[in-house]
């Protein structure tokens, strides 16, 4: 099976496609227990309200997200990764996702700043995790660790272990932006549980899902530029992909 999506020709096997969502699909993959997660051109903001394209986004998002996976499972992160097929193609592990965000703020922006007023670009003394229901029909909102228990999306066990995993992951990609003149503003995560029942990081690593300023210019180098509208949007994806490509 063959599938042409936006840019380049794609040639892995895969099966039936069982997810898409805004920004990728999802088919059964050419073993038991993977899938294969094909990256689209398609941008959505605003929990979809604003719809467009970032030529080439699907390349480079699947190019960066590879790159970080495989950086922290070299330091003891389970990710929910196993190898590049194609230029948009990567096979994965199947998960059964947490129906969670787990967003890590360093910095004060986006729904932040406007839910408590603060200035965009305040430094937090140290790392804040928020916890947002997936669900798009009702604008993913913000829930605490009591819903999560209390719901049965996941136990308190596995709440205990994804904030632990996704401030570890903070330090870790804190340590390979830093010295690529990033500042890592703050990121989304997704977790899900791998056959033995194990919590593995799922999704992306992008900046899709991740705010990345330039460190001396503060200049957004992210999604935000499509989200407001700053112009430059396809420039500043490429330029994250040169940006993690160099060995520091």
């Amino acid at each position: 099976m063959t599938e042409t999506t936006g840019a380049g020709v794609q040639g892995a096997d895969k099966g039936q496609m069982v997810y898409e969502g805004k920004a990728k699909r999802v088919y059964e993959g050419p073993q038991p227990d993977t899938y294969v997660v094909v990256y689209k051109d398609d941008a959505t903001a605003f929990n979809g309200e604003k719809r467009g394209t970032i030529v080439g986004k699907g390349v480079i998002n699947n190019r960066i997200s590879n790159i970080l996976f495989r950086y922290l499972e070299t330091k003891g992160i389970p990710t929910h990764y196993l190898k590049d097929l194609s230029e948009r193609e990567t096979l994965v592990r199947a998960l059964t996702i947490v129906p969670v965000e787990v967003v890590v703020r360093n910095r004060v922006a986006g729904s932040m700043a406007k839910r408590l007023g603060l200035p965009e670009g305040q430094v937090l003394p140290y790392p804040v995790v928020e916890f947002y229901y997936k669900n798009d029909a009702l604008g993913d909102p913000l829930v605490n660790e009591g819903h999560v228990t209390a719901l049965g999306w996941a136990s308190r066990a596995e709440v205990a272990a994804i904030q632990t995993l996704a401030l570890r992951i903070g330090e870790l990609l804190g340590q390979f932006f830093t010295p690529r003149g990033v500042a890592l503003v703050d990121f989304k995560l997704e977790f899900g549980r791998d056959s033995a029942g194990g919590i593995r990081l799922a999704d992306e690593i992008s900046p899709d899902t991740c705010r990345f300023w330039d460190a001396t210019s503060g200049e957004k180098l992210d999604k935000d530029r499509f989200r407001r509208d700053l112009g430059g949007v396809e420039e500043a994806y490429a330029e994250m992909l040169r940006r993690v490509e160099v060995q520091a």
